[in-house]
């Protein structure tokens, strides 16, 4: 599904939900109909009846009925360690607001790769919100440790929250200015 496209969706079971941005969990229940405005990443942005803007994590989002959405982050197999490959697999983390990925919108501060002894990678991560009040810091945090995890050769993965230097919009990418209409 397109980033763009809106679609009302009946949901086909109860599913956990997180409110954005608070952060804090909710249930939705069967039959309950949403708006879907966002699926990028494997995860789906949708408001309920009730007006409220929640975020369902790739297990969850299957009570749309829709295609695979965990499919749509891809997983690296093989071949040796490159941090690259870490910084595409963030590109598969999205803000649940705003449809551009965490590494674009300028989140991601720093990726280091330390090498363990066993031949595989330490991952740190330092990365900050476009708020700091933003309750969904722990979702992101977790989502940008999954895809990280993901690469081949990757044993552990830490990820830090920064607030400094405070995110600003000279943080994003041209490609998510552009996106934005703000370039």
């Amino acid at each position: 599904m397109n980033s763009g496209q809106y679609q009302t969706i009946e949901l086909s079971q109860n599913c956990q939900a997180t409110v954005i941005p608070g952060g804090q969990p909710m249930l939705l229940q069967q039959g309950e109909k949403v708006l879907v405005t966002q699926t990028l990443g494997g995860s789906a942005t949708v408001q309920t009846e009730m007006g409220y803007l929640v975020r369902l994590n790739a297990e969850d989002s299957a009570a749309l009925g829709l295609t695979d959405l965990a499919a749509e982050a891809t997983l690296t197999d093989g071949g040796p360690f490159e941090l690259d490959q870490v910084i595409e697999q963030l590109k598969t983390v999205f803000d649940p607001e705003i449809p551009i990925n965490v590494v674009d919108l300028g989140l991601i501060y720093s990726c280091e790769a330390e090498p363990l002894a066993d031949g595989t990678y330490r991952l740190e991560i330092k990365m900050s919100m476009t708020a700091p009040g933003c309750g969904m810091g722990d979702v992101l945090k977790e989502d940008a440790r999954a895809a990280a995890q993901s690469v081949h050769g990757v044993s552990e993965v830490d990820v830090e929250l920064v607030w400094d230097p405070i995110w600003g919009r000279e943080r994003m990418s041209e490609a998510a200015l552009l996106q934005l209409g703000m370039y």
